[in-house]
């Protein structure tokens, strides 16, 4: 069950939303994540596994470029989520995106889906 977004934030060139979908907490993240904007994504998730929900799906549809600070965290918020008994499924990547995690590997790591419905039906 959908219960809505339950908060959002910016820092310039990002945009954060949580909403939950039973047990998962869906972040939506738009804009560049990159060593300006990422530690508005690493507190928005982190507080998603400290509020239990350990099951965390990232909607990427929207992020629009990401570096290897954005992956850091998503990779720190893959750790937390799993020592929680969850993990990260990521959802929606745009190609540019996507390529990062091709060109590292972190794609091994992670449950990657193509869309956000994919994912919350996993």
């Amino acid at each position: 069950m959908d219960r809505g977004t339950v908060g959002s934030a910016s820092r310039g060139r990002l945009h954060v939303e949580i909403r939950h979908h039973g047990a998962s907490a869906v972040v939506t993240a738009a804009g560049e994540l990159d060593h300006h904007t990422a530690d508005l994504l690493r507190e928005s998730l982190e507080g998603c596994v400290d509020d239990g929900y350990a099951r965390l799906v990232m909607d990427c549809s929207p992020l629009e470029f990401m570096d290897s600070t954005g992956l850091n965290v998503l990779l720190g918020a893959r750790l937390k989520a799993e020592a929680a008994g969850g993990g990260v499924h990521l959802a929606g990547m745009q190609p540019v995106v996507a390529r990062v995690f091709e060109i590292t590997g972190a794609d091994a790591v992670f449950t990657v889906h193509d869309s956000l419905d994919a994912a919350l039906s996993d």
